[in-house]
């Protein structure tokens, strides 16, 4: 029986985590897992690298490029961040090809995960996924996918390449 209390013990220990580890990516520009742990620990929160880690990848943290920063975390659906980020990489857009079911959207150097990060959180119905390297992402489009549905939610999250 105390078999089940340690386990909904840890478990509300990184629920809380988790929350508290979205409210600092939320209202901080944090860049790096050190400067993470430390902010938890100021707030009373031990935790390994490791744990971070994984806490991090379960959360489906992206790190995107930032001006001052280099590179900061993001939370998928993170309205401030989703705000400052497009306006920040929308101009490091550099074209879009498409071949079939493909969509390949080229950034410069450094760019592409934070923009496939909007195209993964706002769910476009005719993506059926995105793998993102430093500078080229590559769209995976559902069967019989409606270029104009696609074109005009790509344009409402990037509107400069309207001009590509």
């Amino acid at each position: 029986m105390s078999d089940k209390f340690e386990d909904a013990k840890t478990m509300n220990q990184k629920t809380q985590r988790l929350s508290l580890i979205r409210k600092i990516i939320r209202s901080e520009f944090v860049s790096s897992q050190e400067e993470l742990i430390s902010h938890l620990e100021k707030l009373g929160v031990q935790i390994t690298q490791s744990t971070l880690s994984r806490d991090l990848k379960f959360m489906h943290v992206a790190k995107v490029p930032h001006k001052e920063k280099g590179y900061i975390y993001v939370l998928p659906n993170n309205t401030r961040s989703d705000l400052h980020i497009s306006t920040n990489i929308t101009d490091n857009i550099t074209d879009i090809a498409f071949s079939g079911n493909m969509c390949v959207i080229t950034t410069k150097p450094g760019y592409a995960s934070a923009v496939s990060v909007p195209i993964d959180s706002k769910g476009i119905s005719e993506v059926l996924g995105t793998i993102a390297g430093d500078n080229t992402i590559l769209l995976i489009l559902r069967e019989g996918f409606d270029m104009d549905n696609l074109m005009e939610q790509l344009y409402m999250l990037f509107p400069s390449i309207r001009h590509l």
